[in-house]
């Protein structure tokens, strides 16, 4: 089977829920299959990567975590701090998709490793075309078979 045909979990973690419902459409638009989760803060996203809380542990984990910044109780940059700190989970490629264009929220997010910082394009075609670009992307790069 080709890489690019095997399903790999997808965590997105955002609070908002129309950006929910514009990332499963982008999805859907560029046929996008992979088994989309959905974690509303960063403090249930880790729930779900860790199995604690009464969140079953994803399995397998997730390859990438698309990420908002701006959420309640625990926000992108704090949950990035927290899985980078996770031996289990630090390995995990994250992608920043934020509203906030703010310099150090950029310099931080790259200081914890993210595989790419993205603005949310205003228009859903614009949305479209950057889910377009960004699956091309992880097509692209290889990925080991076993958890690293």
């Amino acid at each position: 089977m080709n890489t690019d045909d095997k399903p790999i979990n997808i965590l997105l973690i955002e609070d908002d829920s129309v950006d929910v419902m514009n990332v499963q459409r982008a999805f859907k638009k560029n046929n996008i299959n992979h088994p989309l989760h959905i974690a509303f803060n960063g403090v249930e996203a880790l729930n779900m990567l860790r199995g604690t809380n009464g969140k079953p542990k994803m399995n397998p984990l997730p390859r990438i975590i698309l990420l908002d910044i701006n959420m309640p109780k625990m926000n992108g940059l704090e949950f990035l701090k927290e899985l980078r700190t996770d031996p289990e989970l630090k390995s995990i490629s994250a992608f920043v998709m934020t509203t906030s264009n703010d310099d150090q929220d950029k310099i931080e997010a790259y200081r914890l490793n993210v595989a790419g910082y993205i603005l949310k394009p205003l228009s859903f075609e614009k949305f479209v075309n950057a889910v377009s670009i960004l699956h091309s992307y992880w097509k692209l790069c290889e990925q080991p078979e076993t958890a690293i």
